[in-house]
């Protein structure tokens, strides 16, 4: 996760560690009717809550006709849901007012939401195969206790392989992130999942990675212009390209959006450099660099072009202007050979990592 750029979380919690806080929850939805005893355990009952389906975009009655036949009869309703399960031999359990046992998924999620969140907090996430039953579940035990619980919900799409087939370890056809980086530069995975919706699918294939590598190389290729460009002196950047890229993120993370408007402004910022406007040129640049950088992609390795070898570009320069293209073809084999990639453009050499 720190190679793909991702923040550690700040809380790691672990479900056996808030055993006691479910037993009471549990406890108190029985003694508000919402759950009931049976043999096997303690189970919740959804016809407590009146909206129960909402997550789900179902009425309680639509749920209740496409229910499985289950095998449990102790259960008044097909879609009644276990809190706690009456142990069985060789199961690890804990000791409750029902007997030795241990809790139920739904319960683990709800009781570590409401402890290290509180109450009406701002986002839960998940796949869009949780919606229902297991965040409908968490927060139906939330309403049935009074207690705000999640102010949003979002669910994002699946990661996809090749035709749409959804990527599985049932189906064989999983590529670990792991594997990934060793394949292709871990920056394009996050941008393959900035330029997806967070609610539609992501595929992830050797087409799309190689779309996502090629386009960090523009963003690359730019940072390194304006690191050529070193004498700009205005450390500004373009408001209306960060005004632009927030309005797209604010409307429902429409992060495709967002970086449309970035690779945009990466295309006008060298139209801005080829016309030697290097103020506007800087301007833009920075202002792509702040938007990818605050959603945690940055350039790679352009600023770190050591003045002596940006002196040789200024010389090869020079060499060219004067025609004497031999010792300009050598200043460039000079470039190349201390690692680095060498660019003719219109406003004189580039040099890049």
């Amino acid at each position: 996760m720190s190679t793909l750029g991702c923040l550690p979380p700040t809380q790691v919690p672990h479900a056996t560690a808030f055993i006691e806080e479910m037993v009471e929850i549990v406890a108190e939805l029985v003694a508000l009717g919402s759950a009931y005893e049976t043999s096997d355990g303690v189970y919740f009952a959804v016809s407590a809550v009146d909206d129960y389906g909402l997550l789900a975009h179902q009425s309680l009655a639509s749920l209740r006709s496409g229910a499985r036949v289950e095998v449990n009869d102790k259960k008044r309703s097909p879609l009644d849901f276990a809190l706690w399960k009456k142990a069985k031999p060789a199961e690890p359990w804990w000791a409750s007012p029902w007997g030795p046992g241990r809790p139920g998924w739904h319960t683990e999620c709800v009781v570590m939401s409401l402890a290290l969140l509180g109450e009406g907090f701002d986002l839960h996430g998940g796949g869009q195969d949780l919606v229902f039953p297991h965040h409908e579940n968490e927060r139906a035990q939330a309403v049935a206790l009074g207690k705000p619980f999640a102010r949003r919900w979002m669910h994002n799409g699946m990661v996809e392989a090749r035709g749409g087939e959804k990527m599985s370890k049932s189906l064989g056809n999983v590529l670990t992130l792991s594997d990934l980086f060793e394949q292709s530069d871990p920056r394009a995975y996050r941008l393959l999942v900035l330029q997806s919706h967070y609610r539609a699918p992501i595929e992830v294939t050797a087409t799309t990675l190689s779309d996502a590598v090629s386009a960090l190389g523009r963003l690359d290729a730019l940072s390194g212009r304006l690191a050529e460009a070193g004498g700009v002196d205005s450390e500004r950047s373009d408001p209306e390209v960060r005004d632009a890229f927030v309005e797209r993120m604010q409307d429902d993370l429409d992060t495709p959006g967002a970086t449309a408007i970035l690779f945009d402004a990466i295309r006008r910022a060298n139209v801005a450099f080829d016309a030697r406007e290097a103020p506007r040129a800087a301007e833009l640049t920075r202002g792509v660099l702040e938007c990818f950088g605050a959603v945690g992609l940055e350039a790679k390795g352009v600023a770190e072009i050591p003045e002596a070898v940006l002196e040789l570009g200024h010389r090869r320069d020079r060499a060219r202007a004067e025609r004497d293209f031999a010792t300009a073809d050598a200043l460039r084999a000079e470039i190349v050979a201390l690692g680095y990639a060498v660019e003719d453009t219109s406003s004189g050499t580039r040099i890049r990592r």
